[in-house]
């Protein structure tokens, strides 16, 4: 077994790699033998650094250690990485221990590989779990279509850039919206890009659908709302506006700053933010805020069930 070290600020991509070795525990002791620790202190660490599996099989332990990198200053004294490089070299044959650290999506945060605990992880297996850059669109679409193939269904070059162009680079979306897609081809397992269209929401169709309500035309805009209910819940159009929302506020807020900078802070490609800008020139940054504590509102009701009608819920937060 091995010790491994995953960091980078797609979090998706690292949760389907802890996936697939949690998927190699035995089905019947998994509860036995898998760990998954928060930034344990020192002597919680070493212990299960130095821990023994069961006998029933593999074990994997799963060590959030985001504090570890993300403060100012080391969190171990030099005896205790002394402690741990020394345990790590140890590790059981049938003991995994994975170290993950998250970082923030979209704000450019680097690990310290200066640190000593970086440089002890580096020497096993490393891996950087980057977000993919928006305007490399051939390599989302790559990833677009690998997980198609995952789920067995196959999705052309077309269809990729399709989805890419609704969704952009989240690639959480991308997974949400493939389930959706294969239990509309169904019984076939070929997407195709009409199918794209069809169900999911486009950035256009959200922008229309918010720009009315900037433009203080809720009647329309209410008319937009039941269109895209056609092919979305309540919940994932909240959901999907309030990621454009908060795009739109650091667009706003940050408008001095160049368009290549923006462009990484929103994960939008560059082109796309001076579209966007543009487009809200006389949009007011209070009017977005306010907008978006209304949905956020509207959300917290319908998932602890005050809502009494979803639906109407959703359209007073549009209205007020």
């Amino acid at each position: 077994m091995a010790v491994y070290f995953f960091y980078g600020d797609e979090d998706f991509n690292i949760e389907l790699e802890l996936e697939k070795m949690t998927a190699k525990l035995n089905p019947d002791f998994k509860s036995m033998n898998l760990k998954v620790l928060d930034n344990p202190n020192y002597a919680d660490l070493i212990t299960v650094l130095r821990t023994p599996p069961m006998m029933f099989g593999e074990m994997l332990t799963i060590i959030n250690a985001e504090s570890y990198f993300l403060t100012n200053k080391s969190v171990f004294e030099e005896s205790e990485l002394l402690d741990i490089e020394n345990a790590l070299a140890n590790i059981a044959d049938t003991h995994d221990i994975v170290f993950v650290v998250r970082l923030p999506r979209n704000e450019n945060k680097k690990l310290d590989s200066r640190r000593k605990l970086y440089k002890i992880l580096s020497k096993y297996n490393a891996k950087e779990f980057p977000t993919f850059k928006t305007y490399k669109t051939a390599d989302i679409a790559n990833w677009i279509k690998t997980r198609a193939k995952s789920k067995d269904i196959t999705v052309s070059s077309e269809t990729a850039e399709a989805l890419i162009v609704q969704i952009g680079n989240n690639l959480r979306e991308f997974d949400t919206e493939l389930d959706k897609l294969k239990l509309i081809a169904y019984p076939n397992k070929n997407i195709t890009e009409d199918m794209v269209k069809e169900i999911c929401i486009s950035n256009q169709d959200l922008f229309n659908f918010t720009e009315l309500i900037m433009k203080g035309q809720k009647d329309r805009a209410l008319l937009e709302f039941k269109k895209l209910l056609d092919i979305k819940h309540p919940l994932e159009i909240i959901s999907a506006v309030q990621t454009m929302l908060r795009k739109w506020i650091i667009l706003k807020t940050k408008s001095s700053t160049p368009p290549a900078e923006l462009a990484k802070l929103t994960g939008q490609h560059e082109f796309v933010v001076k579209q966007t800008l543009q487009k809200l020139k006389n949009t007011k940054v209070s009017d977005l805020v306010k907008l978006k504590q209304n949905l956020f509102d509207a959300e917290y009701k319908i998932k602890s069930a005050e809502a009494i009608d979803i639906i109407q819920e959703v359209e007073c937060a549009i209205i007020r």
